[in-house]
């Protein structure tokens, strides 16, 4: 029972409901804590939902199935140069050291299921980089499991979906990329998947074959509910509660009521970054204020950090994001990520001088960093221009602009951004950059091509660039010429997908001052935390991995479990 003046009492209150909250809520009610996640928004997962779910596990028991041969150290010495010099070797070590835990508890006590995959390192080229396995992708989860719930997951994004409704798996989206002989019956496969679930299709335009992210903060979900674990939505954390040294509860608006909740054990904030915030984004991070530059969802605008430093919670790196090139589709509230297209033969990214100025294959942070940090009078990188041919458009997707499907088909805000001439020149001419430069740097590519190394920027060099490049395609996979008229051009920014600086944690998921003092019971974990990987990228999964290693520590902490 509440003591006076507060409306409910639990051991442990998660703000916020992505899979480091989720994952947090579940190791704290496994050590028998009573446990309420809160959610701002009318749907469940966050962030989470719509990306790909995977995450990054060094020295994975599941990597080593695969025969991937790794270490403590390996890990460590891959980390430690890329993360920022203020993240502290403690919190990489800890990381590394709870990870693998997470991982085989997720797997012995929830229904979530991982495989490792043969991702490389986004940069296998430092010490302890590895050409595969430390990425794990979440398995498909029967959606059909959730019962109602299944009405209150978040849609994934429709960059990772197929018609933005229809959940593919990583080897479907390989399928319907390449279009291998046999496609075509792959492509009935999964129309008949979705179309066939009746009554269900009745009810609702979800997927319940859940894949990727959803696939995860399914199998989070199905544990929450076993356990009895409610997920209160629509309910917004207004303020926290310090007395003393200590957070004791919270101030929170549940469906339009405030209501005050004591907490016994620790407040778990999980809610994510600020990046939908433009006010925030105008005092921290560079580039544009504009919070549709980012492809995260629209609940992501900072209100538990902002909370944390009310009370005296420090922050760290609050300038940096997980960066990447997006595309902004008119009438979309969210940007679109380019992962896979801009890594394909036949296509080249040039900014507002039409000159290229980068390793397009790169990885989507590096990419999305080089085109903010390259913006400048007369060369502009915001808009850049994703430069391609009718080869290219027949073969391959750029964003949302489909293959097989005529100009004059495509969405209306995809029309509005396509540019497209019978010439090199009159291409240059509607997307206003100087012709003769666009001839020349196409001229040049196209060289490249042919020889099959690219002599500005070596795309096509790292392990990472061949990974999403068209293997069919020799010497290099990434590199095509672009000289079958007629060509198109495609607008492309330099937005993120999250920040990822904020609340400064420990080894244990605390929170510290601005003297690195704990707040006592109190816990932050995923893009809320300052990431252990400070400004850098090394690998996919390094937003996710982080989020649910450090939940699960914060979960058992708060219940006095550690270890």
């Amino acid at each position: 029972m509440a003591e006076a003046g507060w409306d409910e009492e639990v051991d442990v209150l998660v703000v916020g409901s992505g899979a480091g909250g989720m994952t947090a809520a579940i190791a704290a009610a496994d050590a028998h804590g009573r446990v309420l996640v809160i959610e701002k928004s009318n749907e469940y997962g966050g962030t989470s939902a719509t990306s790909g779910g995977g995450i990054w596990i060094p020295n994975s028991p599941l990597g080593k199935i695969e025969g991937l041969e790794d270490s403590e150290e390996d890990a460590f010495s891959y980390i430690r140069p890329q993360s920022a010099p203020n993240v502290p070797d403690s919190l990489i070590r800890a990381y590394i050291r709870r990870a693998p835990e997470m991982l085989a508890w997720l797997h012995e006590k929830t229904p979530v299921r991982y495989t490792s995959v043969a991702y490389p390192d986004y940069h296998v080229e430092y010490p302890g980089g590895k050409l595969g396995y430390r990425t794990h992708l979440p398995m498909p989860f029967d959606g059909r499991r959730l019962g109602k719930e299944i009405l209150g997951l978040r849609a994934p994004s429709p960059a990772a979906s197929l018609f933005g409704i229809i959940n593919w798996r990583f080897d479907e989206t390989y399928t319907l990329l390449f279009r291998p002989k046999g496609w075509p019956k792959a492509l009935a496969k999964m129309l008949w998947r979705y179309g066939s679930d009746v009554p269900h299709r009745f009810r609702s335009i979800k997927d319940r074959h859940l894949t990727l992210g959803n696939a995860l903060i399914g199998g989070l979900r199905l544990a929450l509910k076993e356990r009895k674990v409610p997920i209160w939505l629509e309910t917004g954390l207004v303020e926290l509660v310090r007395e003393g040294d200590r957070v004791t509860g919270a101030v929170i608006e549940y469906k339009g009521r405030r209501k005050r909740i004591q907490v016994r054990r620790g407040l778990i904030l999980a809610a994510g970054g600020f990046e939908r915030n433009s006010a925030l984004r105008e005092k921290h991070l560079p580039g544009s204020s504009d919070p549709t530059m980012s492809g995260s969802q629209i609940n992501n605008t900072g209100d538990t950090i902002v909370a944390a430093q009310k009370i005296g919670a420090g922050l760290r790196n609050m300038q940096s994001t997980w960066s990447a090139p997006v595309f902004r589709v008119p009438g979309e509230e969210r940007a679109r990520l380019s992962t896979i297209d801009r890594a394909l033969p036949g296509c080249i990214i040039v900014n507002q001088a039409g000159k290229r100025y980068m390793n397009e294959a790169a990885s989507y942070h590096v990419v999305g960093r080089k085109i903010v940090e390259n913006d400048r009078s007369g060369a502009s990188t915001q808009p850049s221009w994703v430069i391609f041919d009718s080869v290219f458009r027949h073969k391959y997707p750029m964003g949302p602009l489909l293959p097989l499907v005529p100009d004059a088909l495509q969405a209306k805000g995809v029309r509005k951004l396509m540019r497209k001439a019978d010439t090199a020149e009159a291409l240059a001419e509607a997307i206003g950059v100087p012709a003769n430069a666009l001839a020349a740097t196409l001229t040049r590519f196209n060289a490249d091509a042919e020889r099959g190394v690219d002599s500005e920027f070596d795309r096509g060099g790292p392990a990472y660039d061949r990974m999403y490049g068209d293997a069919r395609v020799q010497p290099n996979p990434t590199l095509a010429p672009i000289a079958k008229p007629p060509f198109y051009a495609f607008p492309i920014y330099g937005g993120d997908i999250g920040t990822n600086g904020g609340i400064v944690t420990d080894e244990d998921a605390r929170v510290l001052d601005e003297q690195d003092r704990a707040i006592g019971g109190l816990y932050a974990v995923g893009n809320n935390a300052a990431s252990v990987m400070g400004e850098s990228y090394p690998g996919a999964g390094v937003t996710l991995g982080p989020a649910m290693a450090f939940g699960y520590v914060a979960g058992r902490h708060a219940m006095g479990v550690n270890g």
